[in-house]
């Protein structure tokens, strides 16, 4: 397959154009709906990091449900994917482009747990190639490409679901209905706080060599393709880490607890 340059977000602004349709809560997957011709379905995780690796562990146990590929643009995250599953068989493939990925006639849906900025333009891929998908929060990184992901999923069909785990929680969900019971009388504020702490991102004064293992024209996407200016590429991000390629922490959380 031949590899085209990645698409900037200006480029992805220009060139996305999907049926218009309105914004709406992603339907759930059902497995009866997404099955393959052997009732197996067979997927691919995208970004294969922390979550990416959670969700390695959580699909292997599902039944009817089989891994088949894994992708990460960060070579060293790929191997360590890999021998997460190096006793599956058939084996499993690894890849650093998505767009791969895509090309595979066997792979039934496709799970997103990238950085971000990647979110929107992955969903939107992967169901013009006929995918269903599961994105990890946040959906978008911002209104505009949110929709563009809806608009996709209802154009080509698909499912697509949003991974808000926290709007499930049994316990959040007792919750919710005794607020909505009126017990407490008519709510008129609400704060909500969400202490975590966070790793620092590295403060430099200058740009960062690049690691070797890390295909960062890949890495970037659709984000300004602009010199790395952390220590660490991996670091989970602050509110002071570029804003085109994450979401700040409160858009992440909003999204599951609002």
């Amino acid at each position: 397959m031949k590899i085209e340059p990645i698409l900037t977000r200006r480029q992805f602004l220009r060139r996305t154009t999907l049926a218009a349709g309105a914004c709406a809560a992603f339907p759930t997957i059902t497995y009866a709906q997404a099955g393959s011709a052997n009732d197996t379905i067979r997927i691919a995780i995208v970004g294969v990091r922390s979550k990416g690796r959670d969700l390695i562990k959580l699909f292997e146990k599902i039944p009817g449900v089989r891994i088949v590929a894994i992708c990460d643009a960060d070579r060293d995250e790929l191997q360590q994917g890999l021998r997460l599953l190096e006793k599956n068989r058939p084996k499993v493939e690894g890849y650093e482009d998505l767009r791969q990925v895509l090309d595979r006639k066997d792979v039934d849906a496709v799970v997103v747990a990238t950085p971000h900025h990647w979110h929107s333009l992955m969903t939107v891929w992967a169901c013009q190639a006929g995918k269903d998908v599961y994105v990890e929060k946040p959906v978008s990184h911002n209104v505009w490409e949110g929709r563009k992901a809806v608009e996709a999923a209802r154009k080509y069909n698909r499912i697509v679901q949003a991974g808000t785990q926290s709007r499930t929680d049994p316990a959040l969900q007792e919750a919710f209905a005794y607020l909505q019971s009126g017990q407490l009388g008519r709510m008129r504020l609400v704060r909500g706080f969400c202490y975590k702490r966070r790793p620092s991102i590295g403060h430099v004064l200058g740009a960062q060599r690049v690691p070797e293992n890390v295909n960062y024209n890949l890495w970037c996407g659709p984000a300004p393709l602009t010199p790395l200016m952390r220590t660490m590429i991996r670091n989970l991000p602050d509110s002071t880490c570029s804003l085109s390629v994450f979401c700040r922490l409160s858009e992440a959380w909003n999204c599951m607890i609002v």
